[in-house]
């Protein structure tokens, strides 16, 4: 791999990450927000890829949440992350919550 083709594949795989984050803070405006890539775990696994991001794992806490059950909130976030979900993103494990609510 040359250099050139290594820096687009980093800066793709930023992208990535950082698209999930951004489209997440726009459609659910929340409280806290970590997007966590876990795609090394999953090395030889179905849906693996060399170049990475392709299994993530979310934590949210945000007001759109309030008075939703859990497959609603998943739903939601499905949603605003449809086009990761339809093509880069083989997985995505998601802890949300409304604000106050604890446990995981």
């Amino acid at each position: 791999m040359q250099y050139g083709e290594r820096s687009r594949t980093v800066m793709t795989q930023m992208a990535i990450r950082d698209t999930i984050s951004n489209k997440l803070q726009e459609a659910f405006t929340p409280e806290s927000l970590q997007v966590v890539d876990e795609s090394h775990l999953h090395e030889g696994h179905a849906g693996h890829r060399p170049s990475g991001e392709t299994h993530f794992r979310v934590y949210i806490v945000s007001s759109a949440f309030k008075g939703k059950s859990r497959v609603d909130r998943h739903r939601m976030i499905n949603s605003a992350l449809a086009a990761e979900l339809s093509g880069s993103v083989h997985a995505l494990a998601i802890h949300a919550q409304a604000p106050g609510e604890g446990g995981s």
